[in-house]
């Protein structure tokens, strides 16, 4: 029987995040509405992601808890990075799933379901290769200021570590005129930031050296759009971050200053086991660059602690790094072994508990900096989007140009627009503001 209705459970991403409004707009044309729930949907799906062991086995569980209980004749389907890594081998686990749909082919869900309901057999589609061929435009996106919007899937780094290679295949760009008019679009139904993404969103425009429009070449097309309030982009490979992006930042007022700059760990001989293509020495270089040509840039970074044969020396290295760099924000992870992987040949000899300890001191280290990058914050002027009220309802909420949070007295007129707030203190990695009046003296960042 045709469903009518659907649940997405997106895990990952904000590539898995905007996969699920593809797959809503899809949903949503062909007469499906969304439940509330998971219990109260008659199509549902696991958008789902393999990059960590955490938001596999999360997954896995909640399928396996599923096939113990009766189904209630919905159709249940598994998308995403999982459905890519395992592929048919799902059905073997789960018996009970009715779809594998793996990330190249989210074009196809509307063909899978009708196979599903014709056949009432298990059906599965992974592709290899991304085909360019999807309706973006079709998203359904529940939020109304901030969109994502993706420029480049795949990714031919090959970092050991990593399945993305394997799970979204190898690079495969978007159609710069596409990406502009989705964009233009945006602009016009009142939205004020987006996101450019990517695996690697500075590889842009390599695979097609025919368009002759590069990643900063986007970027100046993009800017030139009436009404174009703010640009972000992620995720940046630092050996592709170019001196033209650098000015592009600079240079273009609605790109934000921030650059997601990972440098994954601070030894030279893991950089080279994690096949990360640079040495510190270039990541320093191309950091002091950056920062003399947009000098109030903020940067982020990943970092994995405890990779196969990692010492304590070499974790040492890393922790400089922080101390040197002094990053706005940081994602740090333990390893995890991942299948698939080149790192799964190598024994994963770093013991769980070093891991763990090593983990923490570079969060402490991370959270120390933080604190002083927030103090010296305090007494200054910047522009902030304002989202939402904030959990308690009393206060707005929204972020800076360099990715703070910042909460401040005001009423609901102002969501969706740009304003100045002086910061005076701040609330755990939360600050807190005033909001400034128009024709203010002070100083906006």
């Amino acid at each position: 029987m045709e469903p009518k209705t659907y649940f997405i459970r997106t895990y990952g991403c904000q590539m898995n995040e905007l996969d699920t409004e593809i797959m809503a707009g899809q949903l949503a044309k062909r007469g499906l509405t969304a439940a509330a729930d998971e219990e109260s949907s008659d199509l549902l799906i696991f958008n789902t992601c393999s990059i960590r062991d955490l938001a596999e086995r999360k997954v896995m569980g909640k399928l396996g808890r599923m096939g113990r209980v009766d189904k209630k004749n919905r159709i249940i389907g598994v998308t995403g990075c999982m459905a890519m890594a395992k592929k048919d081998s799902l059905f073997r686990k789960f018996p009970h799933l009715d779809f594998v749909v793996g990330t190249n082919n989210i074009t196809d869900l509307g063909t899978v379901i009708d196979q599903v309901l014709y056949t009432k057999k298990q059906v599965f589609k992974t592709d290899d290769r991304f085909e360019e061929n999807l309706d973006y435009l079709i998203a359904k996106r529940d939020n109304p200021i901030k969109a994502h919007v993706s420029i480049i899937r795949g990714c031919d780094k090959y970092c050991t570590y990593c399945v993305v290679p394997y799970t979204r295949g190898e690079e495969v760009s978007r159609p710069p005129d596409s990406i502009v008019e989705e964009c233009r679009r945006l602009v016009d139904q009142g939205y004020k930031e987006i996101t450019l993404l990517g695996q690697n969103v500075n590889s842009y425009g390599k695979d097609k050296p025919e368009w002759n429009c590069l990643f900063h070449n986007l970027l100046y097309r993009l800017d030139q759009i009436p009404g174009m309030e703010r640009i972000r982009f992620m995720t940046s490979h630092p050996i592709d971050i170019t001196v033209e992006l650098m000015q592009a930042i600079r240079d273009l007022p609605s790109l934000c200053e921030f650059v997601h700059f990972p440098i994954q760990a601070g030894s030279d001989r893991i950089l080279k086991k994690m096949h990360r293509i640079y040495t510190k020495e270039q990541y320093l270089e191309k950091v002091a660059l950056l920062r003399k040509i947009v000098p109030h840039v903020s940067l982020g970074t990943d970092i994995i602690v405890g990779f196969p044969t990692e010492t304590e020396e070499e974790f040492q290295e890393t922790m400089e790094i922080f101390r040197q760099i002094r990053y706005s924000v940081a994602y740090i992870y333990a390893y995890s072994p991942r299948k698939g992987t080149p790192a799964l040949r190598w024994k994963d000899d770093v013991p769980e508990e070093v891991k763990f300890d090593r983990l923490q001191r570079l969060m402490d280290l991370q959270n120390e900096i933080a604190v002083e990058e927030r103090q010296q914050m305090l007494g200054n002027t910047y522009e902030v989007l304002v989202e939402c009220f904030n959990k308690g309802g009393t206060q707005l909420k929204g972020r800076t140009r360099c990715w703070k949070k910042v909460i401040f007295e005001g009423d609901e007129s102002l969501i969706g627009t740009l304003q100045q707030v002086h910061v005076h203190s701040y609330s755990h990695q939360t600050l807190v503001g005033d909001l400034v009046k128009p024709n203010s003296s002070l100083k906006v960042i």
